[in-house]
């Protein structure tokens, strides 16, 4: 029988924007939400993130004090979301934390992959008095996996229905897509960028963090050409596992591919129809098309991607929805995940999916810190 009870879930995300965190229980095989809390970080916290994310910085120093600030971070959110409930922390069997990853780096040798995630969770365990879990991804990769996307088995817990092939997509900084044979994994794999490269272009050009509803990109048109050009990066033709980052697709990938008179709002559109051809193609080569595909995390918000993404999956006979017609709304399933698999760490059950990240086997992943 699976462990039921209380766990809560924490989850910052490649756009690092902040740390969603949830409150669920666990109940009859299925995660059912209780509360939410959406925490954004500091700017100049966030800013030193992305400094050490893009390895301007990488003194131990700068390391160090940052894994301990965002720990203190997730631990406060984990506080703030509990102190919304009625629950105590005994209430609570445990946190899975995350964390934030500032470098993902799992190719080559296989004794030089790694994947880094910050947010100390002694100090997450000593703020909240609550058992944490944390460091899911490197236990995969020592057993010869991507270390990514770890959400796989927590999607066909939650989504899988017998008798139909689902899609589950993330849109988050990165897409990452789950394949689902009934309850079954059949593939699961990243994409490629979801709103990264966006964000990134939005920020530079107009200083808001992100394009809210797609309002930019829909008022143009994609260049075809440029389109072509991003295309032909090795990644979007890898088969098997495969994860990535903003080690990859950031805006010097991007700046590499434009000519001097690119106009801004242009390219804005066309990097909202390349996170929709990364996904409607990665499918699309997928020896099981699914009858459906239904989208999570903030590019659900995002109205012109979703219709531009609508446009391509018609074409392949695809329907599209949102997680909120499966049960739980888009904005919290990264998290709820985490909360999921640190249940399964408790009860000494694997949480990689081999035939997503490569592993060697399945793995009971993560690290615990008792209460």
């Amino acid at each position: 029988m699976a462990l039921e009870g209380l766990f809560i879930g924490l989850m910052s995300g490649t756009s690092m924007d902040g740390i969603d965190a949830v409150l669920v229980e666990l109940c009859d095989g299925q995660t059912h939400l209780k509360h939410t809390h959406s925490q954004h970080y500091d700017p100049a916290l966030r800013d030193q993130l992305a400094a050490l994310a893009s390895g301007d910085d990488d003194s131990v120093d700068r390391l160090a004090r940052l894994d301990r600030a965002v720990g203190i971070e997730f631990g406060q959110a984990a506080r703030i979301l509990l102190s919304q409930s009625k629950y105590k922390p005994k209430d609570v069997m445990a946190i899975g934390s995350h964390g934030q990853t500032v470098r993902h780096q799992p190719d080559g040798p296989l004794e030089e992959r790694y994947s880094l995630q910050i947010g100390d969770p002694a100090s997450i365990a000593e703020l909240t008095g609550m058992t944490t879990v944390a460091d899911f991804r490197r236990r995969d990769i020592a057993a010869g996996g991507q270390g990514a996307p770890l959400v796989p088995l927590f999607h066909a817990a939650q989504f899988g229905q017998e008798g139909q092939c689902r899609a589950i997509v993330n849109i988050g900084g990165i897409s990452n897509a789950t394949l689902l044979d009934g309850s079954s994994v059949v593939a699961g794999f990243d994409c490629g960028p979801g709103n990264t490269l966006l964000d990134a272009w939005i920020r530079r050009h107009t200083g808001d963090a992100f394009d809210a509803d797609g309002a930019w990109s829909a008022e143009h048109e994609a260049d075809p050409a440029l389109l072509r050009r991003l295309l032909e990066d090795p990644y979007f033709t890898r088969i098997g596992p495969r994860s990535t980052g903003p080690e990859l697709f950031n805006l010097q990938w991007l700046d590499a591919q434009l000519s001097s008179d690119a106009e801004p709002g242009v390219v804005q559109a066309t990097l909202a129809e390349l996170t929709a051809f990364a996904i409607a193609h990665s499918v699309e080569r997928c020896e099981q098309q699914p009858e459906a595909l239904f989208v999570c995390g903030g590019g659900a918000r995002n109205t012109d991607l979703m219709r531009r993404l609508h446009s391509r999956l018609a074409a392949m006979n695809i329907r599209l929805g949102t997680s909120d017609e499966l049960g739980l709304a888009s904005e919290w399933v990264e998290a709820c995940a985490f909360a999921w698999l640190a249940s399964q760490t408790l009860e000494a059950k694997p949480g990689n999916a081999e035939q997503v990240t490569g592993a060697s086997g399945p793995r009971v992943l993560g690290a615990i810190y008792p209460a």
